[in-house]
């Protein structure tokens, strides 16, 4: 029996456990495969506080688990594969076998958003990725292409440059969604080049990638684009699924109580991007992660077993 599993880690993750451990809960971290959350596939951070120089995604995220662990959280690979919010303790069955607790911060973050073309699940891996800093130098001196129009997409495309001999940006709308100074940067980089009001249709290859079918949403012209990569960049979705028909859920996002990070089952709270549909930051991932630990802290006290 735990008296804290905290699903899911990342800055929410990983900060809920810092301060559930400092006071002495000694929280369980199931990780998840992805062990530090997205964060890690993400290069220079240049937006955390404490950092003038910027910090790299996975070294800022292993400080993170340090100190959760030095502090007496249990931080482990298991990824949480369904859970049972219908009494206390709440059931977590992972792949390495079930864990009880008293209470449970959801962290479980988002995944990548696919576009749901022909092609796209054949050729996933095989020129299809969503991961620049995990994929780029297989790419050295190749041609790719870089979908999306927002922040994420100018990073991937910025960082693609280091290896790639070309990098095109398909948006789909008229204009980028960025902010100003990401767009800048990707701008002014001469591998770089963008096509508006374009729309991926089908990706091409057969045992690798070889190229995407594009569409003009203005004129409906049908056009191929060659290359040797495809890089999506689109958003994410809430990883909750598992949650589904236990917590109320608005578009996929977990609904929680104004001011709170408590969702409708007393002893279940979230942090980060599960109940965020709005900013989806690390440093509002990291202070809600103090929220809900200290909301974790208050309700255990209150409700000893």
């Amino acid at each position: 029996m735990r008296r804290l599993i905290i699903i899911g880690s990342g800055p929410a993750g990983y900060t809920a456990a810092i301060y559930a451990a400092r006071a002495g809960l000694k929280p369980l971290v199931l990780a998840g495969e992805r062990m530090g959350g997205w964060l890690t596939t993400t290069t220079e951070v240049e937006n955390f506080p404490g950092f003038p120089e910027g910090i790299q995604g996975p070294e800022l995220m292993e400080r993170m688990r340090k100190q959760a662990e030095k502090f007496g959280a249990e931080v482990r690979l298991a990824s949480a594969t369904a859970v049972d919010l219908s009494a206390r303790p709440f059931k977590v069955t992972t792949d390495e076998g079930a864990e009880e607790a008293e209470a449970l911060i959801i962290a479980t973050g988002s995944s990548s958003r696919r576009l749901g073309v022909p092609g796209e699940d054949k050729l996933w891996g095989k020129g299809v990725s969503v991961c620049a800093t995990c994929d780029a130098a297989f790419f050295r001196g190749k041609d790719v292409i870089v979908v999306g129009g927002g922040d994420a997409a100018m990073e991937e495309a910025t960082f693609l440059t280091n290896f790639a001999a070309r990098v095109t940006v398909l948006v789909r709308g008229e204009a980028l969604k960025a902010s100003k100074p990401m767009q800048d940067r990707a701008k002014a980089n001469p591998k770089i080049s963008f096509e508006m009001n374009t729309e991926v249709v089908e990706i091409l290859g057969e045992k690798r990638l070889e190229g995407a079918r594009v569409k003009d949403i203005k004129t409906g012209e049908v056009s191929e684009r060659r290359a040797d990569g495809l890089f999506l960049a689109i958003g994410h979705d809430p990883n909750t699924k598992m949650f589904e028909g236990q917590l109320e859920l608005t578009k996929g996002y977990v609904v929680i109580k104004p001011g709170s990070t408590a969702t409708g089952v007393a002893g279940v709270f979230t942090a980060g991007d599960v109940a965020d549909w709005k900013f989806r930051q690390a440093i509002t991932a990291a202070g809600t992660g103090c929220m809900a630990a200290l909301e974790a802290q208050r309700y255990l006290e209150e409700n000893e077993a």
